[in-house]
């Protein structure tokens, strides 16, 4: 009869965990994945938003192409957290890179979960306020 070491299993296990428990993406991770980028996002497999992330923290959001929102994002703890000029409180996000793509936990009652739909280097074509109908 074979007897099998828990111990010799144990490495297994642990990198199995490991490469699953994926940790949030840090502030420079992010920066560094996102700057330059227009990302548009998605909710079980609706369009949900895009949004531009400018130099220095800067970002540009629109839930549609026509009204964008202008913010700065910063690092709390794990978190992304974001700031518009309409004034709301901040909205703090954990993002993750998954197969070369972005997902990301909203830290709300919500609980939204958004994944990167797909990118661009180009800009948002927002309408400036007050314009249009």
């Amino acid at each position: 009869m074979i007897q099998h070491c828990p111990l010799m299993l144990a490495p297994v296990l642990l990198a199995a965990t490991s490469a699953t428990a994926a940790e949030p993406l840090s502030g420079a991770q992010f920066d560094a994945y996102a700057t330059g980028k227009t990302l548009t996002y998605a909710e079980n497999g609706e369009a949900y938003g895009a949004e531009q992330y400018l130099p220095n923290n800067r970002v540009r959001w629109a839930f549609d192409e026509e009204t964008c929102l202008e913010g700065v994002w910063y690092e709390k703890d794990d978190n992304i957290c974001f700031v518009y000029e309409d004034g709301a409180a901040p909205q703090c996000w954990n993002f993750f890179l998954e197969h070369n793509k972005l997902r990301a936990i909203f830290n709300g009652d919500n609980g939204t979960e958004l994944y990167e739909a797909w990118a661009t280097d180009g800009p948002l074509a927002c309408m400036a306020p007050g314009l249009g109908v």
